[in-house]
């Protein structure tokens, strides 16, 4: 455990030395210093006109005075956001009596020679003579990534005794110069995405004190071109935000602030720089010119290529159709607008498939597959004039290529189909069709006996035939019913009569004797009538026999 804390300990410290260390030295106010022992003075001259070179004197070593010169910045600071930086020059060489000095001079692009001279006191030449001594000043002022040519010379200048270098200071990609130095301050920008109104919430922090911000978003390209004016704002305000709305997540699209200052320094954020799927829509197509189009919304490296979609999803790539992608438009000429045909991008190792033709909207010609007296007809129509390679290919099983064995021309002109005469054999073989007259074409395959099984019919005529059971069976239960409600009420209606004629002859018995008795039996023997469905009893022959019987009392 305990070895286990000082390695931590041990990380803790390098680590913190690690971030100091990129913090560059501080100083008060910027001096000259010399050995000890050393008195030396500094005299500030711009030089317009360098003086020639002398020739070094008597005994003078020219390979040992200077042995090295070496380079540094350093940070000059008023306030929390007002440091400059300056560089520090450090000479050692040997002094010898009739080396009066060193001077240093410092030349930046667009700039004359700034030169400072350090003299040493006769005295203490005299008294260091032979000895190596050292020489130090930090008060030339440098900007951030300035380039600057620095030479040093000795005083006078002896010729063969002159040190000349290059000298870059650092840049603004340095978090200690961004923070306090004003050439380098931008700005913090933090952002939050809120896609379903499509709006960025855009905060800033340590701007740069005393100055309102700009904000604006923007398309990063060689520069950042801007997709509207900037916002502002106000140094007075207490909360540095703006919300910024955008129309497409596209990764090129950036926010940029910076202090609203002559020539300041700019940040910019780039939310959407992974979102490279963005980038592959808008793909148009020029009906008449049958031109397939696509500009990059963003500037990005990648290949663009026509394929044709397979029913396992997998897209193709169509021979001689590959494009790179940069920044120009991307042009696809004398394409066949057909559903298969897509477009297929590779940025790195991923890749993207769109296909422009999916609804069907642009699809020039199609092949229709009917049946005429148990014989397949096929044929091909097309909205436009255009030439097709028409031919029966055998598909191998278990794979989706299909073997061309038969090809010949079909010409096809607009709005007017045209019988393919091949489709008699097509009960083993399948249709392939491309068309030739344009670019680039899909090769699409027609098997009808997929699409026109002998068992469809039958299953259709069943399905018709157990959907008019359902009819004719309930009517035939409703009839039945009617039927045999008929023919009870019948039975019952005649027992009724035939009750109510036995009722009548008892009553007519006891009250006639003799005579009578034949209307009786006649009653009794008289077969009752049918008329119309209703049973009627044969009564007048008992009133006649009645009116025979009164006859003859």
């Amino acid at each position: 455990m305990i070895l286990l804390a000082a390695l931590l300990m041990s990380h803790c410290c390098w680590s913190l030395a690690a971030a100091e260390s990129t913090e560059l030295e501080r100083i008060a106010k910027c001096d000259t210093k010399c050995s000890q022992g050393l008195q030396c003075k500094a005299k500030q001259s711009i030089g317009w006109f360098h003086p020639p070179c002398q020739n070094p004197a008597e005994g003078l070593n020219t390979t040992s005075v200077l042995h090295n010169v070496s380079f540094s910045t350093v940070m000059k600071c008023e306030g929390r956001q007002k440091c400059s930086l300056h560089l520090r020059i450090k000479t050692v060489l040997r002094l010898t009596e009739s080396t009066h000095g060193v001077s240093v001079c410092t030349v930046t692009s667009g700039m004359t020679s700034n030169c400072q001279n350090f003299k040493f006191s006769k005295a203490s030449r005299e008294k260091m003579s032979g000895l190596q001594v050292e020489v130090e000043n930090d008060c030339t002022q440098v900007f951030p990534n300035q380039q600057v040519q620095v030479t040093v010379e000795t005083v006078p200048n002896y010729c063969g005794l002159t040190w000349t270098s290059s000298y870059q200071a650092p840049g603004c990609i340095s978090e200690d110069l961004r923070r306090h130095v004003p050439d380098c301050i931008t700005g913090r920008l933090s952002y939050n995405n809120i896609p379903e109104r499509k709006e960025l919430s855009v905060k800033v922090s340590d701007m740069l004190e005393g100055h309102d911000y700009n904000v604006r978003l923007c398309y990063k390209n060689f520069i950042c071109i801007g997709a509207g004016a900037p916002t502002l704002i106000k140094k007075e305000q207490p909360i540095k935000s703006v919300t910024l709305p955008y129309s497409r997540p596209l990764p090129c699209l950036c926010i940029e602030g910076w202090s609203a200052v002559m020539d300041a320094p700019r940040v910019q954020l780039c939310p959407f720089k992974d979102r490279v799927e963005e980038l592959w829509s808008g793909i148009t197509f020029d009906p008449l010119e049958e031109t397939l189009l696509w500009e990059p919304s963003c500037p990005i490296t990648a290949v663009a290529a026509l394929c044709q979609k397979q029913e396992n999803g997998v897209c193709l790539d169509l021979p001689q159709s590959s494009q790179n992608v940069s920044r120009e438009k991307v042009t696809f000429s004398k394409v066949d607008p057909h559903p298969q045909l897509c477009v297929k991008f590779t940025a790195g190792s991923q890749s993207w498939t769109r296909c422009p033709f999916a609804d069907g909207r642009f699809q020039a010609w199609e092949v229709s597959v009917t049946r005429q007296q148990g014989h397949k007809e096929m044929k091909m129509s097309s909205q436009i004039n255009a030439t097709f390679s028409v031919g029966l290919c055998v598909k191998s099983e278990g794979s989706s290529e299909c073997h061309a064995t038969e090809t010949q021309s079909v010409h096809v002109e607009k709005h007017k189909a045209v019988d393919l005469k091949m489709a008699g054999e097509l009960y083993d073989s399948c249709l392939q069709v491309k068309r030739v007259d344009v670019k680039h074409a899909v090769t699409v395959i027609h098997c009808p006996k997929q699409c026109d099984q002998p068992h469809a019919r039958p299953v259709v005529a069943s399905q018709a035939s157990l959907d008019l059971t359902w009819v004719v069976l309930p009517v035939g239960v409703c009839l039945s019913g009617i039927i045999i409600i008929t023919l009870v009420l019948h039975v019952m209606l005649t027992v009724y009569q035939r009750r109510k004629q036995k009722r009548n002859a008892v009553c007519t018995s006891k009250k006639q004797t003799g005579p009578d008795l034949d209307c009786v039996v006649s009653a009794l023997q008289t077969q009752p009538v049918l008329h119309e469905g209703v049973l009627i009893p044969d009564s007048p022959q008992c009133k006649n026999n009645e009116k025979a019987n009164l006859i003859s009392k």
